[in-house]
């Protein structure tokens, strides 16, 4: 659900160059959708995944939660790579990063976003979630040698965490707030600039496509929550349909069918254009939460997070922008 980490993972993964041929054949034009029309319905995707959470810990555990969802977004991609004919990637080195790269990307996130809305409103979790581009930039500081930040974006640094504080109203001492479920949600955001920075650094240049990448990436996620999922949970006595259809469809929608839709739009629009869903997603989420869940809303949060996601979009800036 993090856009921008996500559109990196693309330029940092290469593609395998398809054979010349002599004489190719001229291919016939597909017909697709406009481009404009798939970033918003990538944007609802996103911004719904957080109300599907929500509704989806409401009859199952957060564990339970995220394995399913895992379960349906592999199932997309299994069969989007069918379709295609594609292999996963071969070589125990490559699966051994990629296993590191599923823990900070997917099982660990996911879950710590199930479990952080036990008790934080979906709202905020949305909002928590706009918070990768800033974690993500902090950390290049100390992990990316050649990824210096310009004045520009030290000041987005600390204009998106002092959105943080205003979102968690700290003046007030954060009065109402679920720390430990809060905690969790920002725990989430920063586990995906640590899992990008890992795969720039060993899986950049595998001569696999990244449909390939990122089906084996879910596929090793789901195999590590089904490994933890019993420890620390057993079969519910029943299976509650709503939250059960919600879980399906945060997996094959939020999980599988928008990782489709981004790849395309990196590729038509480029990263740049692409990653403006990030400001998006977490007013979605607001308006999703309000509106359908019922969910409370504090003066502080949409005005902390309009000063978050103009944080994040100043960090985004590169020399020359």
């Amino acid at each position: 659900m993090c856009y921008e980490v996500a559109s990196r993972m693309v330029d940092a993964m290469s593609t395998v160059t398809a054979p010349r041929t002599q004489s190719p054949a001229p291919a016939r034009p597909r017909t697709r959708l406009d481009w404009r029309l798939r970033f918003a319905v990538l944007s609802l995707i996103w911004g719904f995944s957080f109300l599907l959470i929500k509704v989806g810990t409401e009859g199952y555990a957060p564990f339970q939660v995220t394995l399913g969802r895992l379960v349906f977004g592999t199932a997309v991609l299994a069969a989007a790579m069918a379709v295609k004919r594609e292999r996963l990637p071969r070589g125990g080195r490559v699966w051994g990063h990629m296993a590191v790269a599923a823990f900070f990307l997917n099982a660990l996130p996911f879950s710590l976003f199930a479990y952080s809305e036990l008790t934080i409103p979906s709202t905020l979790a949305g909002i928590c979630n706009a918070t990768s581009p800033l974690w993500g930039m902090a950390l290049s500081l100390v992990a990316l040698s050649e990824d210096r930040p310009t004045r520009v974006r030290f000041a987005g640094l600390g204009l998106g965490f002092l959105g943080v504080l205003t979102v968690l109203g700290a003046w007030q001492g954060f009065h109402g707030l679920d720390a430990t479920g809060t905690a969790m949600a920002l725990l989430a955001s920063l586990s995906y600039p640590i899992g990008w920075i890992y795969v720039r650094r060993n899986l950049a240049g595998t001569g696999n496509s990244h449909l390939s990448m990122t089906g084996a990436q879910l596929l090793l996620a789901t195999l590590q929550l089904a490994v933890v999922t019993p420890l620390f949970t057993s079969v519910p006595d029943h299976f509650s349909l709503v939250p059960l259809l919600a879980i399906a469809a945060l997996g094959a929608l939020g999980t599988g069918l928008a990782v489709l839709i981004q790849y395309g739009l990196v590729a038509e629009v480029g990263p740049t254009t692409a990653q403006m869903v990030t400001y998006f997603i977490p007013v979605i989420a607001t308006a999703a939460g309000v509106a359908i869940l019922g969910e409370s809303l504090r003066w502080t949060t949409p005005v902390g997070a309009v000063v978050v996601l103009a944080g994040a979009a100043l960090t985004q800036l590169r020399r020359g922008a």
